[in-house]
């Protein structure tokens, strides 16, 4: 099929929305005789007239050309060789125009893996690519991605819109579809599960039916995905203001039960549970919206609090100390949480305090609030106050003392934290002791 080229004028993408850095980076590639793309979610939110929060570049030059080009080259990746350009403000992703494997390549590996050397393509036994080197035309390159929508580019020679699939008229009908079978796609790489649900929640589009039915017949095997990878994967869907729609599409999928089985089984023993975690994403959510992104640990707290407090507040009933009872509960999350998301210890530990925090800040009138917000942890745990205090419609006055306290006393909040550390003694200096010369004999 003959590609899809949109020239300057029927289109709406202007070189002042690029960032100058990737428009020298396009320009340096185009002078030195290399075709220079920009690709995939930058040109389609421009084309929506979103604001990109990144540049991704494609061309035929290859990586260690690409490296010689740019002096602030660095070439990463294993299953795809790529290069990152470092500016002091950002960093660029330039990738080789790549393609899809063929039959003829997996009988080269077969024997250049005899000899031990590189195989540039590889699959599992499921089908799930693990390795991926193989260099294309900018077409080959447009129809290796996930979705029609991320198969469009900017081309800096004429500065057109190039459509080597349906991406513009999905993107008029604000559709995701998968490029090829879904099947396929969702079986090589089942991160793209969890990117369509991103781009429908963030973008308010639609996933294709029938890619639908696909994706939740196959939303099981999304636990094959490395721990580490899921866990930016999970970033990347509630943090940026779409947490609430992101989990309703997952819960409908199949997919928060593959990802997050215990709270799935905790969220259907009771709806109200349903509702109230509904509710504490919608709060979220409205943080960003507000100017004020959230933390990764106010996420977790968010989504796992009140499972977490829950069982804390369960145990403490049946005579166990509260802080005891919340580390017990907080332990058992992070070793099952662990078998698909490798959260960081540090947002792991960030996530306890937080929570072992809201007892002593619902009390009223707190004891020593001075010291309580000197801690770290205060402020994610005061903005998970008042997220629990709007779906919970309970103590909804505790936020307002607080703020009413913070404004009174800013010299406290801005004021280094106190220890409780008493110094050093000064280490007396001993004095050495001269030693005497033993006394000469005479011979």
């Amino acid at each position: 099929m003959e590609p899809r080229i949109i020239p300057r004028k029927e289109h709406r993408i202007s070189r002042k929305q690029v960032s100058p850095n990737a428009l020298r980076t396009l320009y340096r590639l185009h002078n030195h005789g290399f075709i220079a793309y920009l690709v995939g979610g930058c040109v389609r939110d421009l084309l929506l007239g979103r604001t990109p929060k990144d540049f991704d570049i494609a061309t035929n030059a290859r990586p260690t050309q690409i490296k010689r080009l740019f002096r602030n080259c660095f070439l990463i990746g294993r299953r795809f060789r790529l290069a990152h350009l470092h500016f002091q403000d950002e960093i660029l992703e330039v990738a080789t125009f790549r393609r899809a494997a063929l039959p003829s390549d997996s009988e080269a590996a077969e024997e250049t893996g005899h000899n031990n050397r590189p195989l540039w393509h590889i699959k599992d036994e499921d089908g799930m690519v693990i390795r991926d080197n193989l260099f294309g035309t900018p077409e080959e390159d447009a129809l290796c991605r996930d979705f029609t929508i991320n198969a469009l580019a900017y081309n800096i020679a004429d500065f057109s819109v190039i459509d080597y699939s349906t991406g513009l008229s999905d993107l008029e009908q604000r559709l995701i579809r998968p490029i090829g079978d879904p099947y396929i796609r969702f079986t090589e790489d089942p991160v793209r599960m969890l990117r369509a649900v991103r781009f429908s929640a963030s973008h308010n589009l639609v996933i294709e039916s029938a890619s639908w039915d696909v994706l939740c017949e196959l939303s099981s095997t999304i636990s094959r995905i490395p721990a580490s990878r899921l866990y930016e994967e999970i970033q990347k869907l509630f943090l940026p203001g779409s947490a609430r729609p992101s989990f309703n599409l997952l819960d409908k999928s199949g997919l928060l039960a593959a990802l997050f089985r215990g709270l799935s089984q905790w969220m259907y023993e009771n709806s109200h549970r349903a509702a109230l975690v509904n509710t504490n994403l919608e709060r979220f959510d409205q943080l960003f919206r507000d100017g004020s992104p959230p933390s990764p640990a106010l996420f977790m707290a968010a989504l796992f609090g009140p499972s977490l407090e829950e069982t804390a507040l369960t145990c403490h009933r049946d005579g166990i100390p509260h802080q005891q009872a919340l580390d017990a509960a907080w332990a058992i999350f992070m070793e099952d949480i662990s078998k698909t998301a490798c959260i960081p210890g540090r947002v792991g530990n960030q996530l306890r305090a937080l929570l072992a925090l809201q007892p002593s800040l619902h009390r009223m009138p707190p004891r020593r609030p001075s010291s309580l917000i000197r801690r770290p942890e205060f402020p994610d745990a005061l903005a998970y106050l008042r997220i629990t205090a709007e779906t919970r419609k309970e103590n909804r006055t505790t936020p307002e003392w607080w703020d009413a306290f913070l404004l009174k006393a800013p010299s406290i909040k801005s004021s280094p934290p106190a220890t409780n550390e008493i110094p050093p003694a000064k280490r007396r200096k001993r004095r050495r002791r001269r030693h005497r010369r033993a006394p000469q004999t005479a011979p």
